[in-house]
């Protein structure tokens, strides 16, 4: 990549230098005809039109995706025009939380996490729509196509949201032990993340009711109730998501709500006649050339492959579960879930593990 163009595009991410030049700075680096002299900046009568889709785009964990974004002129230009693309991640209050991508022409630069996975997609003119391969559980979330054309700017936002599930977490030494920062980290230990206000709305409209207060990824602490109770925010309240609101990071301690998404391999469970230790479990997913799995794997495949198992099994953090999705006698409660035993320091069960394809 050419060092000014690399520099452009650099600045243009950056959007450090003055809005007023814009234009004006852009038409002298990009002209193919400049010769360090200063140009005036025409405008060409046309109206720049920048639209996204209004409607979700859904993809998941390890999938590729894209994020459609098309621009226009009214009335249309014949000329062909210079145009800058840039794409941006937002917060759910619509202020940016990091550059994406910066494009122009058919040359582009990505940051961060998004390098190497991201780029605009070369299908005709008027495209800008953002491609991104191999889809992180972090990149669920409001995205800025912004266009920029001379001193015209228009910008859209498309809402990419990743099909997932989103559970409960206590650590093995009990409840409300979790500052903001171990919560994030036991979360990621379990193959999740932590999960967002709206990923928790989501799971409390698909029926997820649960008493205790947990961190999400904003550093709010909530909790979604179905049924209202007295133990969990009083009887006069209507059902909803209970909020604690901001807390301090690193003084506070909660459980966690985590976030996973569909799974990129399989899960499967072993026995044996007497059981198995937690250490004998992890052996014997080694031996079948998989690794014992985490909650977050039995949680999607319990959501999205169905699985159901009435025998309880290892799981890498050491509590012991199984997953139903057809309640029967002697399989727990009526309602379909993953029951848990705990974490028991002794005992001999059987294990799940994760095989990734």
């Amino acid at each position: 990549l050419p060092l000014l163009l690399e520099a452009t595009l650099l600045q243009l991410a950056s959007g450090s230098h003055h809005p007023f030049y814009n234009g004006f700075y852009y038409n002298n680096i990009m002209n193919d005809k400049d010769n360090g002299q200063d140009k005036e900046v025409s405008f060409n009568g046309a109206k720049l039109v920048v639209e996204t889709s209004k409607d979700p785009v859904y993809s998941y964990n390890g999938a590729n995706v894209t994020l459609p974004c098309h621009y226009r002129f009214e009335p249309d230009l014949e000329a062909k025009r210079k145009i800058r693309i840039k794409w941006s991640k937002l917060r759910d209050d619509y202020t940016k939380e990091h550059d994406v991508l910066v494009a122009i022409g058919k040359t582009s630069v990505a940051f961060g996490d998004f390098r190497g996975r991201a780029h605009i997609l070369q299908a005709g003119r008027h495209e800008a729509s953002l491609v991104i391969s191999d889809v992180h559980l972090q990149d669920d979330g409001k995205y800025r196509c912004e266009v920029i054309d001379g001193l015209e700017d228009e910008n859209d936002v498309v809402d990419l949201r990743l099909q997932g599930i989103v559970f409960p977490y206590q650590p093995p030494h009990g409840q409300y032990r979790l500052n903001f920062h171990e919560a994030k980290r036991v979360c990621q230990e379990q193959g999740a993340i932590l999960a967002t206000f709206n990923q928790l709305f989501q799971a409390w409209t698909e029926g997820l009711d649960w008493c205790n207060a947990g961190w999400l990824a904003d550093g709010t602490v909530q909790y979604p109730i179905r049924l209202p109770r007295k133990p969990c925010g009083g009887l006069h309240l209507a059902p909803g998501i209970r909020s604690y609101g901001p807390r301090h990071r690193h003084l506070h301690r909660f459980d966690a709500f985590c976030f996973s998404s569909a799974l990129r391999g399989e899960i499967f469970y072993l026995d044996h006649p007497s059981g198995m230790s937690l250490e004998e479990a992890k052996q014997s997913c080694q031996d079948k050339g998989a690794e014992i799995a985490r909650v977050g794997h039995l949680y999607s495949a319990w959501k999205f492959l169905g699985l159901d198992r009435c025998n309880a099994g290892w799981l890498a953090d050491g509590s012991v579960r199984y997953p139903i999705t057809k309640p029967r006698a002697n399989c727990g409660p009526a309602e379909p879930g993953v029951r848990s035993f705990g974490f028991p320091s002794k005992g001999r069960f059987g294990v799940f593990c994760y095989k990734e394809r």
